[in-house]
C-alpha cells in the first residue's frame, strides 16, 4: 500500500521510486500484483503519463484512511506512555479565531490534564469525511451542510466587518454600506481553504445588485490582514478575528444596516459520546454566544 501511495501522489513510477528509495522495476511489480490480488487496474499507463483509474482514485480514498488510522494508533501509543488515559482529536477548518481556541484548550487541559487534545487543521470537506471514518471526535467550522450522521450546532457568532486600510475614502462612513464597498476591490477568504466562511460571505454579498470586484482570495488570516494592510483591498471578517490581528494600517467598520453574523458550527458525530467529548462539547457550550432572537 504505501507503494501504490507512493505512485499514486506522483502520478510517475520513476519518482514514485526514488521517494521510497527503491529501483522501478520492482516497484512496477509490486503494483502489477497488488492488481492482480484486488482484480482491477489502479493505474491508466502510458508512454507519456500514469493516471488513476476510478477504482484506483477510490482505493486511494482508502488507503490513506489506513495509514491516518495508523497514526493515529501509534499517537494514542504513546500518549498511554505519557501518562494520558485518553485522547480527543478536534478537526478545525475556516480558521477559527486563535484567542477563542486558545482559553478553549487551555480550559481542557486544566480540567482534564489526563486527556490529551490533538488538533488537526483540515479543509471542510476533508472535516466531514474524518468525522463519518472516525479519524476525528468532532470539529470547528463556519459550515454545517454535513448530511446526515453528523451533528452541527451554532456555538459562536461573531459581527461582520469591513477591513479598511488607513485614509481609505471609504472611512468616512461609521457604517459603511454594503453597495458603497463593492465599489472597491475585495481581499476575500479562499473557497476551498475556508469554504464555511466563503459560503456565508458571498451569501451577504448576493443581497446586492453589484459584482464584486475581488483583488485576491487568500488561504491564511495573516496573508488576508497584510494584504488589506498594503493597501491592495477591502476585507470582509469577523470583528473577532480583526481583534486577534491588530495592525496599525487597518481600520475596522461596522456594515450598515442590520449587523451581519458569522456563525462558527461545533461538528460531531451522531451517536453516543465518550466521556471526554461530552465534556469538550460541554465547555463549548458554556462559551456559547447568544443567538439572533435568544432572550436573555
Amino acid at each position: 500500500m504505501r507503494r501504490f501511495l507512493a505512485v499514486a501522489e506522483e502520478l510517475h513510477f520513476a519518482r514514485a521510486a526514488e521517494r521510497l528509495h527503491i529501483e522501478q522495476s520492482p516497484l512496477s511489480r509490486a503494483i502489477k500484483e497488488l492488481e492482480s490480488d484486488l482484480g482491477v487496474q489502479l493505474f491508466e499507463r502510458t508512454t507519456r503519463s500514469t493516471r488513476l483509474t476510478w477504482a484506483g482514485q477510490v482505493f486511494l480514498e482508502d488507503v490513506r484512511r489506513v495509514f491516518a488510522a495508523l497514526d493515529q494508533a501509534r499517537i494514542n501509543v504513546k500518549a498511554a506512555a505519557s501518562g494520558y488515559h485518553g485522547t480527543l482529536r478536534i478537526a478545525v477548518s475556516d480558521g477559527i479565531v486563535p484567542s477563542r481556541l486558545a482559553a478553549l484548550l487551555a480550559q481542557c487541559r486544566a480540567e482534564e490534564p489526563e486527556v490529551e487534545t490533538r488538533l488537526f487543521q483540515t479543509p471542510f470537506a476533508q472535516q466531514v469525511k474524518g468525522l463519518h471514518s472516525d479519524l476525528y471526535d468532532a470539529g470547528f467550522a463556519q459550515s454545517d451542510e454535513v448530511g446526515d450522521g453528523i451533528v452541527s450546532e451554532p456555538v459562536w457568532l461573531d459581527p461582520l466587518v469591513a477591513a479598511v486600510p488607513a485614509r481609505h475614502p471609504l472611512l468616512a462612513h461609521k457604517r459603511i454600506p454594503l453597495g458603497e464597498l463593492l465599489r472597491y476591490p475585495l481581499v476575500l477568504c479562499h473557497p476551498e481553504a475556508c469554504e464555511g466562511c466563503a459560503r456565508q460571505i458571498a451569501r451577504v454579498l448576493r443581497t446586492v445588485d453589484a459584482e464584486p470586484i475581488v483583488a485576491d482570495h487568500v488561504r491564511t488570516h495573516d496573508m488576508l490582514i497584510a494584504l488589506i494592510a498594503a493597501g491592495y483591498g477591502i476585507g470582509l471578517t469577523s470583528a473577532t478575528h480583526i481583534d486577534d490581528f491588530r495592525h496599525p494600517e487597518i481600520v475596522t467598520r461596522p456594515l450598515a444596516g442590520r449587523a451581519v453574523m458569522l456563525t462558527t458550527y461545533l461538528l460531531h458525530p451522531d451517536g453516543e459520546a465518550s466521556e471526554a467529548l461530552r465534556h469538550f462539547i460541554d465547555r463549548v457550550r458554556s462559551d456559547q454566544a447568544p443567538l439572533p432572537g435568544d432572550k436573555p
